[in-house]
């Protein structure tokens, strides 16, 4: 199920944008089984804007390879009516729980096989670089990145759901550094 959180109403139409050509739509991943965020910003010359950010979410009462096709499906809907040029993803940090973090593994697939059947290309950020990028300081805490999320897209506040936040500041971290 797919929950867009915000931002419909500042979607950006191709005919609002001066010249194509120096604009990048790029669709930030926080991979996950039961929410995965997304986030699609546009950086046109070093300014960024926001376009939609949300989550796909699964039932838990759902067999593990049906929430891996719904994530697929979903996420399928969310590229073709984004239309991205690039997918950057947050790559996965060990956890304590390897049982989740194995789980977490196979939405990042589902992401990647996503992306790679649509011809965009993706790339993958530390939770470290994000942080970085965002705030200048890789150890930040999740407050202060969601505060520059908001000043950098120009934002009232951070998106209220987490991984929709996250998503963009993938998103974020992915037009600051080349790739």
């Amino acid at each position: 199920m797919r929950v867009s959180t915000g931002l419909s109403n500042t979607r950006l139409l191709p005919e609002l944008v001066e010249d194509q050509r120096y604009m990048t739509k790029i669709l930030g991943i926080d991979p996950g089984f039961g929410r995965l965020g997304f986030g699609c910003v546009t950086s046109e010359r070093g300014k960024l804007c926001a376009i939609d950010h949300g989550i796909i979410s699964t039932s838990a009462e759902l067999d593990f390879a049906d929430r891996l096709l719904e994530l697929e499906r979903d996420l399928d809907t969310v590229i073709r009516e984004l239309q991205p040029n690039l997918i950057a993803i947050e790559k996965l940090y060990f956890s304590k729980n390897v049982k989740t973090a194995m789980d977490v593994a196979e939405s990042r697939g589902v992401v990647r096989l996503v992306a790679a059947r649509r011809g965009i290309r993706a790339v993958e950020f530390t939770p470290t670089q994000i942080k970085k990028a965002l705030s200048g300081d890789g150890k930040a805490d999740k407050k202060a990145v969601q505060f520059m999320v908001a000043q950098l897209l120009s934002l009232k506040s951070a998106p209220k759901v987490d991984d929709a936040a996250d998503a963009l500041a993938v998103a974020i971290c992915a037009s600051v550094f080349p790739s």
